[in-house]
């Protein structure tokens, strides 16, 4: 997809009009998981990230309705050559201490995002340089041609050169350490709404910046959240008016949220995937009972694993229509995903019986199995089920759940035998779930998710290869054969595509996202 110029003026690009001071109110809402910190290079999740974008802008972003790039912090980008992409940046943006927002600030959070304690390396995949031209200009080059990179730069937030200097946060907080720099608790960037307070797992406060360069369409000038963990607790504090909308309503509760009079529930798809991982690396499982090898090298084992989990059960009974099976680790909306690709291999215990014994493990193994509980819909629900639906083939899985602030640290040090996972694909391309989960741990973005080790050098060449492919039809083609090579060689276990139901007072206007953000530049208080 060549770049073209893209030229809007200011109240084009935010799409939004001014709403009378007179309407301003507070907005306060809930869902269950917190976030593990304000360094907004630190930790790479849905949740997270959203919330950062009340405050830290990037260069581009999703129109919330269409889902389109538009201008934000640029204004404007045109090729100069296939790998030199130029863009103008906003006049007059100032950070919320006051200083302007210049090329210094633009090429400074790009470089730190391909930092080696980032986690948003796969955001910068292609990016070899970041230069400045000029005060409102500066130069992305590019290491090949890429067809994602405006889609990749809607999630590079930037953030001041000279407050990261001064506070000692020129590099990431690395999220698998303790140690902490000043960003992690502290948040100033160019955003529609300032960072008030914040106290972990109580609450979080922010207030409306009124100096912010753009317009919005809402009325919201004080935002609340509430992590909750409780489901019982966050959809009483809904019923009770304490707050406005519960991100994430258990799928129990929605048949009588629907019907109350004061409520309303609004759907849409997610384009996230929850499946399992597992450790396909070490030599011996810590804490298996099988000594001296590890019985998830083998891919008989992973796919008896996969064929012993009844996900229409789990999709009926647990997620009550709110998970929709799938074969493979992408959603339907993303490149690269087929109806072929996307079979399931089918729910067998007697398969999955048989597939052990061939392997050598006729009475099934021990095995390590960690799941986050507070972060998708029922997944310490699901990882229980999957438990007992093991040990009908006689493995017998430890489980252990933790909350998310805690979780994906842990996975990410390696700390799991089998773990799960739910992947969202904010650039809507399969190459970012690819090269994050299975390209072989590398450089940069490569494997950076890949916390089961998957190696197989196949599916390098063709991740490497999408990397710089600019014929589409070449590209979707590699795209779907690297999705079909992963469920081949089962290096995930795929369980279902989420739905998501927000659930909200009648008074509340909002912009459902397939991502599951609440763009807060949208929101109404009537």
């Amino acid at each position: 997809m060549k770049l073209k110029l893209c030229l809007l003026s200011v109240a084009a690009a935010a799409g939004l009009l001014l709403a009378p001071a007179g309407y301003a109110k507070s907005f306060k809402w809930a869902s269950q998981g917190e976030i593990a910190t304000w360094d907004i290079h630190s930790q790479n999740n849905a949740l997270q990230n959203g919330i950062h974008a009340n405050v830290y802008e990037s260069l581009v972003y999703y129109n919330s309705k269409t889902f389109e790039v538009e201008p934000v912090l640029a204004t404007s980008w045109r090729e100069i050559t296939p790998t030199q992409i130029r863009f103008n940046l906003r006049q007059g943006v100032r950070f919320h201490d006051g200083s302007a927002f210049t090329a210094d600030d633009a090429v400074y959070s790009l470089q730190r995002a391909m930092a080696k304690t980032s986690n948003f390396t796969p955001y910068v995949q292609g990016i070899s340089k970041v230069s400045k031209v000029d005060n409102q200009t500066i130069d992305v080059l590019l290491s090949a041609p890429n067809p994602v990179l405006l889609r990749q730069m809607t999630e590079l937030r930037m953030m001041s050169k000279a407050w990261a200097e001064k506070n000692r946060s020129v590099e990431p907080k690395d999220i698998k350490g303790t140690d902490e720099n000043f960003a992690h608790r502290n948040a100033m960037g160019t955003g529609p709404y300032l960072l008030d307070t914040w106290q972990p797992d109580v609450k979080m406060v922010f207030k409306r910046n009124p100096n912010w360069w753009g317009k919005m369409d809402g009325n919201v000038t004080e935002i609340v959240y509430t992590p909750i963990k409780s489901a019982a607790t966050r959809i009483a504090a809904l019923l009770s008016g304490e707050v406005d909308l519960v991100l994430d309503p258990s799928p129990q509760d929605l048949g009588r949220l629907r019907s109350s009079p004061d409520l309303k529930v609004i759907d849409g798809v997610e384009n996230r995937t929850i499946f399992l991982g597992m450790d396909q690396f070490r030599d011996e499982l810590p804490g298996s009972n099988i000594k001296g090898k590890n019985p998830l090298k083998d891919v008989r084992v992973r796919k008896a694993l996969y064929q012993a989990i009844d996900v229409d059960t789990i999709s009926r009974s647990i997620m009550r229509g709110l998970g929709k099976p799938t074969g493979t680790i992408v959603a339907p909306q993303v490149a690269g995903y087929t109806e072929d690709v996307g079979k399931r291999f089918p729910y067998s215990v007697d398969a999955a019986k048989k597939l052990l014994a061939e392997a050598g493990y006729p009475d099934g193994f021990e095995v390590d199995f960690a799941c986050p509980n507070n972060r998708y819909i029922n997944d310490e629900a699901i990882c229980q089920a999957v438990t007992a639906m093991w040990s009908r083939i006689g493995v017998k899985a430890k489980l252990r759940t933790l909350p998310l602030v805690n979780y994906f640290p842990m996975i990410q040090r390696y700390e799991a035998s089998v773990y799960m996972l739910g992947w969202g694909v904010p650039t809507f391309d399969a190459l970012y779930s690819l090269q994050s989960l299975v390209r072989t741990v590398g450089q940069g973005g490569d494997g950076n998710y890949n916390v089961g080790r998957y190696s197989n050098q196949r599916m390098d060449y063709l991740v490497d290869r999408v990397k710089g492919e600019t014929d589409a039809l070449v590209r979707s083609r590699m795209l779907t054969e690297a999705l079909q090579l992963s469920n081949d060689t089962v290096s995930h276990i795929p369980l279902h595509d989420q739905v998501i139901p927000w659930a909200m007072k009648k008074n509340i206007e909002v912009v459902h996202r397939a991502d599951n953000y609440i763009d807060m530049r949208t929101v109404k208080v009537n």
